[in-house]
């Protein structure tokens, strides 16, 4: 990390000019959900193509569903949307989709979450999964040169046999995808939970993350990082619940992958001017902003930069800067590439301040 004193500084961009900046600036998105991507649209499009039966005539009574009381009224919908996916080509062109939109928010390189145990209890084979999200990844590297990872995501709601049996039928296609996560229902669940399958896939070489403090508290923040070694923690905001704990967080640099649309439309805080992200840069953390399930929570990356922004003032082009730093930080790639990048981020920001 550098030091402060050797920070450039960006704050004297105005103001008005980092709605623009937010939208243009280079940046890598760490959390979020591909099956969390899913449009109405294209849900009822696949549902026709592959016969699925839903409770939803149209595109507008499929939005109006999207009123979410928690993290549990909201997953009850979003497996509701995954039915669809049936074959190969579904998971293609979901990605696909996400990955168009990600190119236009200028996100040069996406971290991707899928959760394999959501299609394969229907009866979906893994590798139409993992096949099907792998080559929309590969031609958006063709086509914009855009730089992808997978990332397998265990439902914490099931089992940890459960995690290691999908672990397994993932292996075939390992080179496919670099890490594992843990999602779904965080109340109840406790990192503490799938200590074993993450220590095996530590043991295989693949990178570890979990979602822990969004609704669960700061201790399941803390198991993650002592019991399951996680290098990044997803969402994470409930850390400030303890102050040694922010201190840790700051001391070693570990990324917490910030969802504040996601945030206030599951209530975790009662709007986006009531969010702690300022409280958490101020703390120097390497905190990240991503979209979680964008097209259930209401934007993607760049709305999620862009609305945060307005609603939080005290946030100006310094911040902006930092964020997508630390978004490249944060990532798992080569230190040559995120230094390139570095580079890209400086030059954008030293363009809006000339």
């Amino acid at each position: 990390m550098t030091s402060d004193s050797a920070l450039p500084d960006f704050s004297r961009i105005k103001r008005e000019r980092l709605p623009q900046l937010l939208r243009t600036m280079p940046k890598a998105e760490l959390h979020m959900h591909i099956e969390g991507s899913l449009e109405p649209e294209l849900i009822l499009a696949l549902a026709q193509r592959n016969g699925v039966s839903l409770p939803y005539r149209s595109v507008e009574s499929l939005r109006a569903a999207y009123a979410f009381e928690n993290l549990q009224s909201f997953l009850d919908i979003y497996y509701a949307g995954a039915s669809v996916l049936l074959h190969e080509q579904d998971f293609f062109d979901m990605a696909w989709a996400y990955l168009e939109r990600a190119a236009g928010d200028q996100v040069v390189h996406a971290e991707i979450f899928f959760d394999p145990q959501t299609h394969t209890e229907r009866g979906v084979p893994i590798g139409a999964v993992i096949q099907g999200l792998h080559h929309a990844c590969q031609r958006a590297h063709q086509e914009w040169g855009m730089s992808t990872h997978l990332i397998l995501c265990f439902l914490r709601h099931l089992s940890e046999a459960q995690a290691f049996d999908t672990l397994e039928q993932a292996l075939p296609y390992r080179q496919h995808f670099i890490g594992v996560g843990l999602d779904s229902s965080e109340q109840g669940h406790p990192p503490e939970k799938f200590a074993r399958v993450f220590a095996k896939a530590r043991e295989l070489g693949l990178h570890v993350v979990a979602h822990a403090g969004e609704e669960g508290p700061a201790a399941y923040i803390e198991s993650a990082l002592d019991v399951l070694k996680v290098q990044r923690i997803d969402h994470g905001v409930r850390c400030t619940q303890s102050p040694a704990l922010v201190q840790r967080l700051a001391r070693t640099r570990m990324p917490l992958t910030v969802c504040p649309l996601s945030n206030v439309k599951l209530r975790v805080f009662p709007s986006l001017a009531e969010h702690n992200l300022p409280e958490l840069l101020d703390a120097q953390l390497c905190v990240t902003i991503n979209s979680d399930d964008p097209a259930y929570f209401g934007g993607y990356l760049n709305d999620n930069f862009v609305q945060t922004f307005a609603a939080l003032p005290q946030l100006g082009a310094q911040q902006a800067w930092q964020l997508a730093r630390n978004s490249f930080e944060a990532s798992f790639v080569p230190e040559s590439t995120r230094m390139q990048w570095y580079g890209q981020l400086d030059k954008t920001f030293a363009e809006a301040a000339a």
